[in-house]
């Protein structure tokens, strides 16, 4: 049940809707001041009364029933509490039915949702700045997978432009079939750096540069064997990380993809009236919407990105047939989106609406910015693997003996890196830091897999007994019982709120927070030691709070170890 909606719907205020009152309840920071709690400040100017007064009228007017047991006015709020008893054997009779598919639910059955994100470049190694975009995209693919709708993951591959033509220049005067072949993608990147230091005064060297990205646009066979042969090693190289990151696609169709797709969307800008010419380029006049003109061809008949994403979503739509389309892409490009969502309003297409930049902030390390063209980088691989020998070594101090410390360690250490980049709103910029990602207190995955670690080795340990979970009957909890009860019926809710916002981060705030409740229970209460009902209770909590978090963090792509 959705207590907030109940509570909404027996409340009448005079001149806000049943959505308005529903946007106000809230859920109060301790338990001592109710579960749930409308605050009347807003209310104020509506009803011409002072807060107090308001919170006194809707108290005493609000009838209490099986669901919500009372409401009281307090401090300029009115305070629900809920039916302890049936809240607790409804939450921990749902969970322990529905184990894995707790939280799931079937809201997008026959709705599609293409998510494009990653959209790794061709020739270049994966650096930690695609880490925001590599596992926000997979975590809402999830989470839209969870609640039953059709996802369609789109890695929108960087495989078009001038860089190919630089590359190709750069193989010719430096490369061999041996680099390749043992140096792989890192080869390829050194290539491209040398290149960009040695031509940038040589303009012979830019002009050859050209002349090969020609060759590639014209099909030329050793032109085109190469790129492909780039191509080629740089998936080989990304889909070990993306196994690694349990990041999936159904598609890698990238820009050159578009390239025969672009045509009839020019003729059809031509044809409406769209397309103006300015100093030689073709561009769509975007002024009066208080944006810069969208250039579509540059005077020497080159297409660029816009003409290609545009292409690319009128392919989708057709394809796919979507509900929505997101585009996982850094904040910068704001105004390229919001040019092209303009655009395809202006050719009349009524779905530009469910078009979706889900924009993010930045990632870098604590010692400063990169450049790929400078080769100054900091590799993703690099990043994982340092956090995974951290963790290891953490592992090692603290639990030596410990069974398969190396998958463990892997666990621990991916976890880190993912969580890391998912805890925060997707919006802020992001210093990644090995010793805060890594720590086990605190807001961190590391946090949240220990006390899955600990509730299990609870029922391990009551499982050697003959002792398992079950909800006696009548049962009501105490108060840090009762608040890791609240924590476990928010699942669902949290899970469509980040759906609905395109913030994984719900996801993993709402770990974190139901981790230090567990925990204070555990602090709390005895568990194996208690006696009768209480003990047999407390197992079924320590189950369902364990089903719950790995729940939430297999929603964010993370694993959770049994022991650590």
């Amino acid at each position: 049940m959705d207590y907030k909606e109940h509570i909404a719907g027996k409340m009448h205020i005079d001149g806000m809707s049943e959505e308005d009152i529903l946007s106000l309840i809230a859920t109060p920071p301790t338990s001592e001041m109710g579960d749930y709690a409308l605050p009347c400040f807003k209310l104020a100017k509506i009803m011409r009364r002072s807060p107090a007064i308001i919170a006194q009228e809707l108290a005493s007017s609000y009838e209490t029933d099986d669901v919500i047991c009372s409401a009281e006015a307090m401090n300029g709020y009115v305070n629900f509490r809920v039916n302890k008893k049936d809240l607790t054997k409804a939450t921990l009779s749902e969970i322990l039915s529905k184990g894995e598919g707790y939280g799931a639910d079937t809201v997008g059955e026959g709705k599609t949702i293409c998510i494009d994100y990653s959209s790794v470049n061709i020739a270049k190694p994966f650096h930690i700045g695609h880490l925001s975009t590599t596992v926000i995209g997979s975590a809402l693919y999830k989470i839209y997978k969870f609640l039953g709708y059709n996802v369609v993951g789109i890695n929108h591959l960087g495989d078009y432009g001038t860089q190919f033509g630089k590359l190709i220049c750069a193989y010719k005067h430096w490369g061999n079939e041996d680099l390749l072949e043992n140096g792989g993608i890192h080869a390829i990147n050194d290539l491209y750096v040398r290149f960009n230091t040695e031509a940038e005064d040589n303009e012979e060297m830019q002009k050859e540069a050209r002349e090969y990205f020609r060759l590639i646009e014209n099909h030329d066979p050793e032109a085109e064997r190469l790129f492909n042969r780039f191509k080629d090693i740089t998936l080989e190289y990304v889909k070990k990380i993306y196994a690694r990151l349990n990041v999936t696609f159904d598609s890698y169709n990238g820009e050159r993809f578009y390239t025969d797709k672009m045509q009839p969307v020019i003729d059809e800008l031509q044809e409406k009236g769209l397309l103006i010419e300015s100093n030689g380029a073709k561009i769509v006049d975007l002024e009066p919407y208080g944006m810069p003109p969208c250039l579509i061809l540059r005077s020497d008949g080159a297409s660029l990105y816009a003409t290609r994403d545009l292409a690319a979503a009128m392919y989708r739509k057709a394809t796919y047939d979507f509900d929505k389309c997101l585009y996982v892409v850094a904040y910068q490009q704001n105004l390229h989106f919001r040019q092209i969502f303009k655009v395809i309003e202006l050719m009349g297409r009524p779905w530009y609406k469910d078009l979706v930049h889900v924009a993010f902030g930045m990632v870098s390390l604590e010692d400063g910015a990169m450049s790929t063209r400078k080769g100054r980088v900091v590799w993703l691989e690099d990043v994982i693997d340092k956090c995974i020998q951290k963790a290891y070594d953490v592992i090692n101090e603290k639990n030596p003996s410990l069974e398969n410390k190396d998958q463990v360690a892997e666990t621990v250490g991916l976890g880190a890196v993912i969580f890391g980049a998912l805890y925060n709103s997707r919006i802020k910029d992001i210093t990644f830091s090995y010793d805060k990602v890594l720590s086990f207190e605190g807001e961190t995955s590391v946090y949240v897999q220990y006390t899955c670690a600990r509730a299990n080795s609870v029922l391990s340990k009551a499982a050697e007994s003959g002792l398992y979970p079950s909800v006696p009957e009548g049962y009501e909890p105490n108060v840090s019982e009762f608040d890791v009860i609240k924590g476990l019926a928010q699942l669902p809710q949290v899970i469509k709120d980040a759906a609905e916002k395109y913030e994984p981060s719900y996801v993993a705030r709402f770990a974190v927070d139901l981790s230090q409740k567990f925990n204070k229970f555990y602090i709390d209460c005895k568990i194996l030691t208690a006696e009768g009902d209480t003990r047999l209770f407390r197992l079924a909590l320590c189950r369902a709070a364990l089903i719950t978090l790995k729940n939430s963090m297999t929603l964010l792509g993370i694993g959770v170890p049994d022991r650590m």
